[in-house]
């Protein structure tokens, strides 16, 4: 296997599926299942997953509610995912952690590094709620603090589309797509990846990023194999 210990970025708007918001059951058993493979193959997962199908801080705060509010709301979002995630992979029988960064003791763990790396060498496949636990901080940020804690090898952001192209392909028929490209490149051209932050610190940890359709069955395993899916963000 190409990669030890991944960390997944899951959206919040993938959960939807072809709902309008919310939680589509179909897909987090798809979701599940896919990790359920690359677990069986003794990949160690982490997973850290958004909360936009159910509230989006930014969103708030530009209809006038208070950004910090909204975020906070934000994050509790990602708990709930967190907790539908978990539900669905344990009866897929894979053995799960929840950890926040925000306390809510009844429902999941808090964020220790040390136990949560401790949870991924005993194969329990750990997912990250609550954000960074900060106002103003995406949960791609969220992502890449936790791969960094806790020395993943590899981002890996499922998406809608395949990968990183030149232009939005959904709206640009003649964009191309990259199978790999350098961190300077993206920014030079102006691409979007994740947002400044996040993107940021990824590349000063030198911490890799591949983007891939998250929703084609069988791509998270090839991933893992070392097959080229989607496009790879590296140094």
């Amino acid at each position: 296997m190409k990669y030890k210990r991944i960390l997944l970025k899951l959206s919040g708007e993938a959960l939807m599926g072809d709902l309008q918001y919310g939680i589509d059951p179909k897909r987090l058993s798809e979701y599940a299942q896919q990790v359920k493979e690359i677990t069986s193959l003794g990949i160690q997962v982490a997973i850290v997953i958004g909360g936009g199908n159910i509230f989006r801080g930014v969103a708030g705060a530009s209809k006038g509610m208070d950004r910090v509010q909204g975020d906070h709301m934000g994050m509790l979002a990602t708990v709930i995912n967190g907790l539908a995630l978990q539900g669905a992979m344990e009866d897929q029988g894979i053995k799960t952690r929840l950890q926040s960064a925000i306390e809510v003791n009844e429902v999941a763990e808090p964020f220790i590094r040390r136990r949560a790396m401790r949870h991924l060498e005993k194969g329990r496949v750990v997912i990250f709620g609550g954000g960074t636990g900060n106002p103003y901080f995406t949960t791609d940020s969220a992502a890449v603090l936790r791969a960094i804690e806790i020395k993943a090898d590899v981002i890996l952001k499922g998406t809608r589309v395949d990968g990183i192209y030149t232009a939005d392909p959904e709206k640009d028929a003649s964009a191309t797509k990259f199978d790999t490209i350098s961190f300077e490149d993206v920014l030079k051209k102006g691409l979007k990846v994740m947002d400044t932050t996040a993107f940021t610190l990824s590349q000063e940890n030198k911490l890799p990023i591949i983007v891939f359709d998250m929703n084609t069955k069988g791509n998270l395993l090839k991933l893992v194999k070392g097959e080229t899916v989607g496009t790879t963000v590296n140094v």
